[in-house]
């Protein structure tokens, strides 16, 4: 089946899979999105290429999914936007269960301190080389994932100290 592209996007996707044509896995289209997904080893180096060579500027979002698998558990996706050309493609990286791990892209977009923070502090998935990879929802002793899927749905009892729900009578 052939993707329904836009001049530019698929431009973008042309001078990609020319320029780093072993690290592309695939690309399809899904809910009217395009999806991009890279070997972990080429993030750094594909994003600067987008960036610079193709406007995609505006880092959106960064989200991380619990894949739930024996491989390649883990999985990032930047969304990306050229706002010179009004597109938008979703950029998927994988890495595995055990010390999850890929490049950080904050020295090519700012934006993604904090967002690569939050994938830490769901999922464990760290940033080598991040400027301050600390948590950023819970504390730094807390020793779980809560967006892990094997992460208990009631918490982990015991683990963080909750607020008293019990009203005053005062």
């Amino acid at each position: 089946m052939a993707l329904e592209l836009n001049e530019s996007l698929q431009n973008t996707i042309d001078g990609l899979s020319e320029t780093f044509t072993d690290k592309l896995i695939e690309v399809y289209q899904s809910t009217g999105d395009t999806f991009i997904r890279i070997e972990s080893d080429a993030l750094v180096d594909v994003c600067n290429y987008l960036k610079d060579e193709h406007h995609f500027v505006f880092l959106t979002d960064i989200a991380g999914t619990d894949r739930y698998t024996s491989d390649e558990r883990f999985e990032v996706i930047y969304n990306l936007v050229c706002l010179k050309h009004q597109t938008r493609l979703m950029l998927k990286v994988r890495c595995e269960e055990e010390a999850p791990e890929l490049m950080t892209v904050s020295t090519v977009w700012q934006a993604a301190n904090w967002m690569e923070r939050e994938v830490y502090d769901m999922f464990g998935v760290r940033f080598k080389e991040h400027p301050d990879l600390r948590r950023i929802f819970l504390p730094e002793d807390f020793d779980y994932f809560p967006l892990r899927k094997e992460f208990p749905l009631l918490g982990i009892q015991g683990s963080i100290e909750l607020p008293n729900t019990t009203p005053d009578t005062d």
